[in-house]
Parts: C-alpha cells; sequence; structure tokens
C-alpha cells in the first residue's frame, strides 16, 4: 500500500483474527462442510500468512479465533476430541509467537458439561488468553437457562470472551442468493445480545466481558428500540432490566467489517469508549479490506487521535496486559 502513514501511539491489537489450521479443515471436509458458511469458501491459512498481514499493516499482536461452525458441527464425542485439539493447536500457535499471538479457546457447546470442562483445561493448563463463543449453539441462544453454568463461570473468573456470529438455526428463510455473513450473521449477533438482556444475563453476570464482534451487529441502532420492549409490549415489564442502555453499554464491541461512516456513528453513540477495539476479521476479510477498513477508521478519528489510540491497541491492552509489550515503533501504513 502506499500513502502518507497514519499513525498511531501504541500498540495495534486485532481481537477479531481467524485461524484454519489444516487439521481442521480436513474435519471439514471430511464432514462435507467445507463451505459451512453457504457462498464462502474458507480460506487458505497458516501462521506465515497471519504473521505476514500484521507486519503488512503494522499489527502488533491478534487474539486468535475458530469461526463458524466451530464443533458443533459433530457428535458430542468428537467435538470434545476436536475442541481439545484446536485449544492445543492454538497453545501451540502462541507458546510459538507469544508476544504476535493471543488466542480465545473453543467449547464443545452445547454440551454443558464438557465446555465446563474444557474452559478450566483452557485457562488453567493451556493458559490461553480468553473464551470463544458463537451466538446459537444447535438453535439454542446463549440467554437460555441451559447455558447459566457456563456465563456464571466466565463470570466469575471474568476472563474476556468473544462472541462471533453464528448462521441462525432456521433455514427456511429466503437467502437472496446472498451469503449469510453478509446480513444473517450481524441479525444472529442481535438476537443473542437481545436474548440476553432480556433473560437478565448481562445483569446477574456483570462480570462478563464479552467482545461482540462487527461493532455489535444491529444492536447500537437499535439499542433505544431493545430499551422500549416493554412499551411495545407490557407482558416483557416483569423481564425489563433496570437500565437496558447501561447494560448493553459494559459490552465491548469489534470493529471488523464495522468502521465505516454508517455503523461507526451509532456505535460511538451507545458504546463506552473504553470498550471498542480494533478487528479485521482476517482471513476472511483480505489484508487489503484490513488496510482500507484502518484507512477509514483514521479518518472517522482524525479529530479524536486519543480514542483512534484506545480502540487500535489500547482498550485490548487492557483486555490482554501479555500483549502489551511488544508496543513497538512500527505503525500501520495505510492509503488515504
Amino acid at each position: 500500500m502506499t500513502g502518507p502513514e497514519l499513525k498511531v501511539t501504541g500498540p495495534v491489537i486485532d481481537v477479531h483474527h481467524h485461524v484454519v489450521p489444516g487439521f481442521y479443515r480436513a474435519v471439514l471436509e471430511s464432514a462435507g462442510l467445507l463451505r459451512p458458511i453457504p457462498g464462502v469458501a474458507y480460506p487458505d491459512w497458516s501462521p506465515a500468512t497471519s504473521l505476514a498481514m500484521m507486519d503488512g499493516l503494522g499489527i502488533d499482536a491478534a487474539v486468535v479465533s475458530i469461526t463458524e461452525p466451530g464443533v458443533h458441527f459433530a457428535d458430542a464425542d468428537l467435538a470434545r476430541r476436536l475442541a481439545r485439539q484446536l485449544n492445543e493447536y492454538l497453545a501451540g500457535l502462541v507458546a510459538d509467537a507469544p508476544t504476535r499471538f493471543g488466542a480465545f479457546a473453543v467449547l464443545p457447546l452445547p454440551d454443558v458439561d464438557a465446555a465446563l470442562d474444557e474452559l478450566a483445561y483452557a485457562l488453567d493448563v493451556l493458559r490461553l488468553d480468553g473464551i470463544g463463543l458463537l451466538t446459537n449453539y444447535r438453535g439454542e441462544y446463549l440467554g437460555d437457562p441451559a447455558f447459566e453454568p457456563v456465563l456464571a463461570e466466565l463470570d466469575r473468573r471474568q476472563v474476556p470472551t468473544f462472541l462471533h456470529p453464528a448462521r441462525p438455526p432456521g433455514r427456511d428463510q429466503p437467502a437472496f442468493d446472498l451469503p449469510a455473513s453478509v446480513y444473517e450473521f450481524p441479525f444472529d449477533t442481535t438476537r443473542t445480545i437481545a436474548n440476553l438482556l432480556y433473560a437478565g444475563a448481562l445483569d446477574r453476570y456483570p462480570g462478563l466481558r464479552l467482545i461482540v464482534a462487527h461493532a455489535g451487529g444491529a444492536v447500537p441502532f437499535l439499542a433505544g428500540r431493545l430499551a422500549d420492549a416493554a412499551v411495545i409490549s407490557p407482558a416483557v415489564a416483569h423481564r425489563l432490566p433496570a437500565d437496558p442502555v447501561g447494560a448493553l453499554q459494559r459490552l465491548y464491541f469489534d470493529t471488523a467489517l464495522s468502521a465505516n461512516p454508517y455503523s461507526l456513528p451509532s456505535l460511538h453513540a451507545l458504546a463506552d469508549p473504553d470498550r471498542v477495539v480494533f478487528g479485521t476479521d482476517f482471513p476472511f476479510m483480505p489484508a487489503e479490506h484490513a488496510g482500507q477498513s484502518w484507512t477509514r477508521l483514521c479518518r472517522f478519528h482524525a479529530g479524536t487521535p486519543h480514542l483512534l489510540d484506545r480502540i487500535a491497541g489500547g482498550n485490548a491492552g487492557a483486555l490482554f496486559p501479555r500483549l502489551l509489550p511488544r508496543a513497538v515503533a512500527h505503525q500501520p501504513v495505510v492509503s488515504r
């Protein structure tokens, strides 16, 4: 890329960065799921491709995760074994490049008992940096009472938890020949947050450090409408949180696929400035797109460079202090 540098004064940490290990691709292929998101091919990936992208854009560290379909497409036994294999792979990736990579562990939900065992192993033995969740597991959303033990443990540990969308369970709605990730992903994120909000989970578990992908889907735009649910339908008044907007403001939001002049104003109208973090969605979105997103983010914050510093890495550094020492001189170089 060419053009003048736009600098930040601190580190740059990408919290929405995926990995696709070769053995995981093979399992997906054997299950007929090499395109688990219809219309979207799983990209070729290796640690070297991530590091090259990060070096090219001046990203100091990335906290990596597995995306849709996770492991819940498999039977319970395979899901447990695959989650363990993925988490041990992630631990090895971090061990090989501890200043460049952090990782969110995979849980074999909706098997809650197995998920709690894997959560403890991933955090206490493998020392991974956080937990990755999907918005729904076989049609069960995170506000379902079945998931309470997992939410309670995440709240107790106050561990960073990355919430990534999955395809909604229904398959009968029209798709318009568009990939679900174009619009169903943010819709499913919105479903999950609405579910958590009106299940009371965001109030019951104030220690949740939930990072919501893609600027929270439609949540920032719909925050006022979500808060007015009891006016729309008095039957839900008994479920209304004491401060619904305040509960939403305790969430963290990443900028992946959302660093644009349409999404950012709504995001910043809702989100606490300390709770917006940088994300690229690499390799599902190519390095070129990440550079363009960075440019748009810089343009939007041209008058608020202190806020840009916080989004670029300061806020993520508070969540992942282990990744802060690599505050090196190279900075993102982007085109205006």
